[in-house]
Order: C-alpha cells, then sequence, then structure tokens
C-alpha cells in the first residue's frame, strides 16, 4: 500500500528538462482537502549541494507544505529559477518568495560576482570593528 500511495498524484506532476514540478497545484489542494486561497500561501524557493526546492507554505502554520518543485543536481542560477517557476506557473497564483538572500538577488537579476556583501546591510566586514558604526554610505 505504501509504495503505491502517490499514484493518485503522479498526473498532477511533469517533468519539464531535469526538473519534475507540480502542474495542477489547485488539484494537489483538492487532493490534499485544502481550501487554497493564493494570498495565504508563500512560496520558499531553497537549494542544498544536490537539489534545487520549492514549496509553498502556509501562513497561518496550520497546513502541511507541499513540494510543488523539485531538481536534483541544479545549482541556484537564473535559468533553473526560470524553468521552475514557469513550470507551476506562477504568474496565476503571485505568492509571496521567501528564501535566503542569494536566492532573492538572483530573482532581481542582482550581480553575482560579490556574494560576500550582497545586501547593503551587510557592507560591513565583521571583522573590522574599528570601523563599526563610524562608517557611513
Amino acid at each position: 500500500m505504501y509504495r503505491e500511495s502517490h499514484e493518485d498524484l503522479v498526473h498532477l506532476f511533469k517533468m519539464e528538462r531535469v526538473l519534475v514540478a507540480c502542474t495542477d497545484i489547485d488539484g494537489v489542494m483538492q487532493t490534499f482537502n485544502i481550501n487554497h486561497n493564493p494570498l495565504d500561501w508563500r512560496l520558499f524557493i531553497d537549494s542544498s549541494k544536490l537539489s534545487l526546492k520549492a514549496v509553498p507554505l502556509h501562513n497561518g502554520k496550520t497546513l502541511p507544505s507541499i513540494p510543488v518543485g523539485n531538481s536534483v543536481r541544479n545549482k541556484e542560477s537564473y535559468e533553473n529559477m526560470k524553468i521552475l517557476i514557469e513550470a507551476f506557473n506562477y504568474d496565476k497564483f503571485k505568492w509571496q518568495i521567501c528564501s535566503d538572500l542569494k536566492v532573492i538577488a538572483i530573482l532581481l537579476g542582482l550581480k553575482q560576482g560579490f556574494k560576500k556583501f550582497c545586501c547593503f546591510i551587510c557592507e560591513l566586514d565583521s571583522r573590522a570593528r574599528s570601523l563599526h558604526y563610524s562608517k557611513q554610505y
């Protein structure tokens, strides 16, 4: 029984190049008996060394998170995130995106060359104690 429990959801997912993504998010929500209001959800995108993931999270933390995109052996790049977002039709839901600063910088099109200080808040080097609170930008 446990080996075949996913078979009722297989038709809702599709392989897009190197990515498996949900093509019918409303269908997945109905399968789990969840009333889906896009304003109550936010999209979490992150990657580890081996995979890129996208998961909608409920704002009230009362409903389960449902993976809608997964890619093995893909890095965080604009091209991979574009494939991910287009695969599950992000324009239909317009969820708020929550992620780390690297992913947000990629999605906003910021330069990736200098990753140590990708945020204006992080411009001060933590080791330069003499410059803290004295350097103005």
